[in-house]
């Protein structure tokens, strides 16, 4: 391994990518998605790391998002305007900040894309809001308006000619998006651990793509054993024979014990855990290169803990 220097548990190694414009996506009173969460993730890494290297995200562009999504899509969210709160389903509202938050969001990734693969670092956190995973071509759900990490990878793909990408998503919600928008990709492969039954209810076994999609869907009331089980025996060995060079990470930390909308008990541990040994993988095929998005969590305090332990694995 050739590590940059100084590289050895120092998170100053580990930029991440956010931008105050992000809370400025205002879900209204009582939404799970709240700016909240991303004001806690934030104060948690400030806290725990004195050094961190906080970056300002830039925005996406049009041209990054109209690699996987439609016109239509970009219409939506980036042209209406609005005065108040619309919303767009029962649980995914449009804002006056939400354009500009939706932008960020995405070119967090980006940026953070472009870190890893122009060799300025290895791995990058990006701490966003609205997440991405559900969002696809044409459509924008489950809270999410702009499917970051899917713009991020066709990033990957386009500016730099990656040919194996693997995009990792452990939120307890199934990513369908992300699914969707490269089921059809061989250059990207798309695993993902989540609760089921649950919202948006896809993710079965039998849902394959072209070969490059692997689904482990988990019954509510897993454990850290199980779950740390099924990682172990089924989802890091195909990450292995695919040999990616770059992994990516959807980090959801919807499936804690706290979380109030789905019925996985991990703890913080557990993603540290995952993290660390997706940090082996990277480290054995991509030179360590990972870019992880925040997705999902809706429990403050447990994402404070999950993304400060999130953190530490990524920074060794």
């Amino acid at each position: 391994m050739h590590h940059p220097v100084g590289f050895g548990g120092d998170v100053r190694q580990v930029p991440v990518f956010s931008h105050p414009g992000l809370l400025d996506h205002d879900t209204g009173p009582d939404h799970a998605e709240r700016p909240e969460r991303l004001a806690a993730v934030i104060e948690a890494l400030r806290g725990a790391f004195p050094d961190l290297d906080l970056r300002q995200a830039p925005p996406a562009t049009r041209g990054q998002l109209l690699r996987v999504h439609d016109a239509t899509l970009l219409a939506t969210v980036l042209d209406s305007q609005p005065t108040g709160r619309i919303p767009l389903d029962s649980d995914t509202v449009l804002s006056p900040g939400s354009a500009q938050a939706a932008l960020h969001a995405a070119g967090a990734g980006v940026a953070a894309v472009d870190a890893v693969l122009g060799g300025t670092a290895r791995r990058v956190f990006c701490a966003v809001r609205p997440p991405g995973h559900h969002a696809t071509a044409d459509i924008a759900m489950g809270f999410c308006l702009f499917n970051n990490i899917a713009v991020a990878a066709a990033h990957a793909l386009d500016r730099y000619g990656l040919t194996r990408i693997s995009i990792v998503d452990f939120d307890v919600h199934h990513g369908n998006g992300t699914q969707a928008i490269f089921e059809a990709e061989p250059r990207v492969q798309y695993l993902s651990s989540h609760q089921l039954p649950l919202y948006p209810e896809t993710g079965r076994r039998e849902e394959r793509g072209v070969g490059n999609i692997v689904n482990l869907p988990l019954p509510p009331g897993t454990g850290s054993q199980r779950f740390c089980e099924a990682w172990r025996e089924r989802l890091l060995p195909e990450i292995d024979a695919f040999a990616p060079q770059l992994l990516m990470i959807s980090a959801g930390f919807d499936a804690h014990a706290r979380d109030p909308l789905a019925q996985l008990q991990l703890d913080a541990e557990d993603f540290g855990w995952l993290t660390g040994e997706l940090s082996t993988l990277a480290d054995r095929h991509c030179e360590g290169r990972i870019v992880s998005m925040l997705e999902g969590g809706y429990d403050l305090q447990a994402l404070r803990e999950c993304s400060v332990a999130h953190l530490r694995a990524l920074a060794g």
